[in-house]
């Protein structure tokens, strides 16, 4: 495969287990754009975001930019990457766009929110988020895949869907 296949969500909704999984499956690369960014920035996104959310926000599209410009590679992207149109519009030009769609009370049981900037509130702020994302996640995806049963089921319907 050429292009490369992005997965979008809500944080915990296991992008970066499956993106894993997927691209075994797939031989293809894996990148988690959250790692990538820690990396090449040689700092947190804790770090960044204590800073400002807009400052991670730009070095996000920053590195948007440089992997959608890959190919074969499967992306697990942070799940705010939805909010700046333009890194949407960027991937899309080599991808295809997966919603990873997994119920809030699902990701409620078992995220760590230790490592989520975003939720260092509480747990609750994920359904703040929720409703301000979902539309959005459906309105930038091509496909949605509901994350409602084992890894590999949903490595095996994506790459069916694919």
């Amino acid at each position: 495969m050429i292009k490369n296949i992005v997965l979008i969500g809500m944080p915990g909704s296991g992008k970066t287990t499956i993106g894993y999984e997927l691209s075994k499956k797939l031989d293809m690369n894996f990148i988690d754009v959250d790692s990538y960014v820690e990396e090449n920035e040689k700092s947190s996104i804790s770090d960044m975001f204590e800073i400002s959310e807009e400052y991670f926000r730009r070095i996000e599209s920053k590195y948007i930019e440089e992997l959608s410009k890959l190919n074969s590679t499967v992306i697990a992207t942070g799940g705010g990457v939805i909010k700046n149109e333009n890194n949407i519009l960027m991937l899309k030009n080599n991808s295809i766009i997966i919603y990873v769609n997994r119920k809030i009370d699902d990701i409620m049981k078992d995220i760590d929110i230790s490592k989520r900037p975003l939720l260092k509130n509480g747990k609750d702020r994920l359904k703040e988020l929720f409703k301000e994302r979902h539309h959005l996640y459906q309105k930038y995806c091509d496909i949605e895949v509901v994350n409602d049963s084992c890894i590999i089921d949903i490595v095996n319907r994506i790459s069916t869907l694919i």
